[in-house]
């Protein structure tokens, strides 16, 4: 059952945005009475379509029960990078259930967004964790911020982690072991040949730790669905 996130409740009825009524119309070839599952404040309902050939309307039938994730709120923090690996993240880390992504500016990012440019590129990515939140039956969708710099990163709050390069004694198993009744884990990502030396040396004066993913040097595109897979793994009941 196809699931879209509402817009505005209105009495017994959902506001859809016009691109998930194209898409139910034209993509899935919805029927009248056809159900739906829609997403409104956290909350899951069960519907169905009336009127679907001419002003389609989302009727409510019930509430449907929602099972809490047990894994704590995780914020990603990944380096500028050329569109495909950056959908390829978003689109997955989506699923494996970040809860905010942060984009950062660093040394060796080679991707440089003008200024005019940027809130389209956000609008975009914004889109693509909605969809990949919808295909995999989450009932938020991750929020995406503007860029950052290292700097800026001290404000947040929680436990904080760089995935190091050089680091080879304190690993993410260690990193885990350390949390205890957090509500939010931070982990911060490097663009390919990862932090300089320099700004892993910022990301420590800011209060994150270095960890170790192990003797295999991955893509950064691979990183995050690794770190989000253990912290699935890790929490799963």
């Amino acid at each position: 059952m196809q699931r879209y996130f509402a817009k505005q409740k209105m009495e017994n009825q959902f506001l859809l945005q016009e691109d998930d009524l194209y898409h139910m119309k034209t993509v899935m070839r919805m029927n009248e009475q056809d159900k739906i599952q829609v997403v409104y404040e956290n909350k899951v309902y069960l519907c169905h379509l009336k009127n679907v050939k001419t002003n389609m309307q989302v009727e409510i039938e019930t509430e449907l029960k929602v099972t809490e994730d047990c894994i704590p709120k995780v914020t990603l923090l990944i380096p500028l990078l050329k569109e495909q690996k950056m959908d390829f993240i978003l689109q997955k880390a989506t699923e494996l259930g970040v809860d905010q992504i942060i984009p950062i500016e660093t040394e060796r990012s080679i991707i440089k967004y003008e200024k005019g440019k940027i809130e389209k590129k956000l609008e975009r990515w914004q889109k693509i964790c909605k969809e990949a939140s919808e295909q995999s039956y989450r009932v938020n969708i991750p929020t995406i911020t503007k860029i950052h710099k290292i700097e800026e990163m001290k404000a947040l709050q929680g436990s904080k982690f760089i995935c190091s390069t050089t680091e080879k004694n304190k690993n993410i198993r260690f990193a885990l072991k350390s949390v205890h009744n957090c509500d939010r884990i931070i982990i911060a990502v490097g663009p390919e040949g990862g932090f300089s030396m320099n700004e892993e040396k910022k990301w420590n004066q800011i209060g994150f730790t270095s960890i170790s993913l192990g003797n295999r040097i991955m893509r950064v595109e691979t990183v995050p669905l690794y770190v989000l897979s253990i912290l699935n793994f890790y929490y799963m009941e």
